[in-house]
């Protein structure tokens, strides 16, 4: 039994933001946890911690999910992307950051993370989504500052531009 197990913690091996990552936590530590306390990702929001609000939004294996409530050991060989991971300093904002720029879609910054990484997830899947589609896809993002208008332009600006789609 090696140091880790000796401890009683799950060795969790996945990938996050192209990286491979191993690191030692308690078999009871939320994503959420290990991504903003273990690792300093701090994008991804902490915030009402019961799935409601989208502010912890990550994408596992490509699909949209609520770090809040995906244990760490859910998360063993899955890849993972946080806010982080969609654009950055060297590569610039992500086509889908730059619309919500654009579109003011950027509002207090609290919700933000979490709907670029869902807008993100639905455009990789949908790269032309109707509005229904697209406000389905939000449904578990919660903005408590302006309300969606802003949003929703950002996200119809990067679908009219061909932004959305996934450049790797």
């Amino acid at each position: 039994m090696d140091k880790a197990n000796d401890a009683g913690l799950y060795r969790l091996e996945c990938e996050i933001n192209e990286t491979p990552i191993t690191i030692d936590v308690l078999p009871s530590r939320r994503l959420l946890g290990v991504l903003r306390d273990e690792l300093a990702l701090t994008g991804t929001k902490r915030s009402c911690e019961l799935g409601r609000c989208g502010a912890c939004m990550v994408l596992l294996d490509g699909k949209p999910v609520n770090a809040c409530l995906a244990m760490a050991y859910q998360c063993a060989g899955a890849r993972i992307t946080t806010i982080e991971g969609i654009g950055n300093p060297e590569t610039g904002l992500d086509p889908v950051q730059q619309a919500f720029l654009e579109e003011g879609g950027f509002q207090c910054g609290y919700c933000t993370p979490g709907m670029v990484v869902s807008a993100k997830a639905l455009l990789a899947e949908n790269p032309s989504p109707t509005d229904a589609e697209i406000e389905e896809a939000l449904s578990g993002n919660i903005c408590r500052c302006t309300g969606y208008a802003s949003i929703l332009r950002a996200i119809r600006r990067a679908i009219e531009s061909g932004k959305g789609r996934r450049h790797d």
